[in-house]
């Protein structure tokens, strides 16, 4: 008997999310690579499982470096990107044939070690450019603006490619991954604008073009990777040739989220003067970290035959905090202590962000067919307590 709570990777659906990946890059733009995003979840089962798919380790700090070099990656099949990076890390990447997407002034500053007159060395570099003006409402950050890589329309950008190209290392590609709100087809078409008009400018010839993810993934009436890849390379080929340029996406959310569920169960139910507070094992801190989500896909699984019906229901977690209420039930049937609640859809900054708050890490299952597997134990003390004196 399995104790909730408990995660549960479905992998039949995983299975079809990076089938549907691979079909559509294949159809449109037959010469790529998949990045798989570490920071979205990495937990090992996890990553192994991309690894086998064949997809590159997206990593964005040292330590997701040395977990994907730690599970059997080699170096030439990392994309290392983010504002993180080590000098020694980043030039090992570089030397071994990464992938690395400059962020900073201080890598470019860290590629004058590199000199080798024996090898040509490459690098990419992270666009900054102005996604709220091309998308008016649809950009993460809004007026604000983001603040990754080098800004395309102040020159900072312009002043990276030339202090790349005086230190002697060879730009092989760009990274323009941008954050929104909408997840919409208009971001990745102006991804797409914007790399042309850049390769235009400063005449690059590109090994790769890194458009990044933030896509829709496992949501009927959303854009599909069919969607994203048929508008990308569309303008894309007007500046690029897929022959002899890569095209790097790095999915986390579209592949991982939708296939993840958390499996709960009524505790107690609670009677105030304020109404019917529903007490489970799970907490919200586990689906939703940030608690910014307004709501949440699930589904309730009765042990009982009652169906009395109750005006109000609080379903709450575990938690001392008071914010920790999942959703509210209006005229349904009442909960009862043992009645299961599942939650789908969280398998994307979840587990890389639940706190260890009052309850450790609980236990992860992978359904295949109809067999569950262990893939992570539950946290006892001795696992917190590893490495401490």
């Amino acid at each position: 008997m399995i104790s909730t709570p408990y995660y549960v990777i479905e992998k039949h659906q995983l299975d079809k999310s990076i089938d549907s990946l691979k079909n559509a890059l294949e159809k449109y733009w037959n010469n790529y690579i998949i990045g798989y995003s570490y920071k979205t979840n990495a937990l090992p089962w996890i990553i192994k499982y991309f690894k086998e798919q064949g997809c590159f380790a997206e990593v964005v700090s040292d330590d997701e470096y040395l977990l994907a070099k730690h599970i059997g990656y080699s170096v030439s099949d990392l994309i290392y990107n983010g504002p993180i990076k080590t000098k020694v890390t980043m030039a090992e990447a570089i030397r071994s044939g990464g992938i690395v997407n400059l962020d900073s002034h201080r890598e470019i500053d860290w590629l004058q070690d590199l000199k080798n007159n024996r090898k040509q060395y490459s690098v990419g570099l992270r666009v900054n450019f102005d996604i709220e003006k091309m998308c008016p409402g649809q950009s993460a950050c809004g007026d604000e603006g983001g603040r990754f890589g080098f800004c395309y329309e102040n020159g900072e950008l312009g002043k990276a490619i030339s202090r790349v190209r005086e230190s002697g290392v060879e730009i092989a590609g760009l990274h323009l991954h941008t954050s929104s709100k909408t997840r919409g087809l208009d971001i990745y078409k102006a991804i797409a604008r914007t790399a042309c008009q850049i390769v235009t400018d400063f005449d690059l010839k590109l090994k790769y073009i890194d458009v990044g993810g933030g896509f829709f993934g496992g949501v009927s009436n959303k854009p599909q990777f069919d969607d994203y890849l048929r508008e990308i390379s569309e303008l894309l080929k007007q500046c690029l040739d897929p022959m002899k340029t890569k095209l790097i996406v790095e999915p986390g959310m579209s592949v991982i989220g939708p296939n993840i569920s958390y499996v709960t169960s009524v505790i107690d139910v609670k009677q105030t003067s304020y109404g019917v507070f529903v007490v489970t094992d799970g907490s919200r801190t586990q689906i939703d970290p940030l608690m910014s989500k307004s709501s949440y896909f699930h589904n309730i699984d009765y042990q009982s035959d009652d169906n009395t019906k109750v005006n109000k229901q609080v379903v709450c977690g575990y938690t001392c905090m008071e914010h920790d209420r999942l959703f509210e039930l209006r005229e349904k049937r009442a909960l009862t202590a043992g009645d299961l609640i599942t939650y789908h859809k969280v398998g994307a900054y979840t587990m890389c962000l639940t706190p260890l708050f009052i309850k450790y890490f609980p236990e992860v299952y992978v359904k295949d067919m109809d067999q569950l597997i262990l893939a992570r134990e539950h946290w006892t003390p001795e696992f917190y307590c590893q490495g401490t004196r």
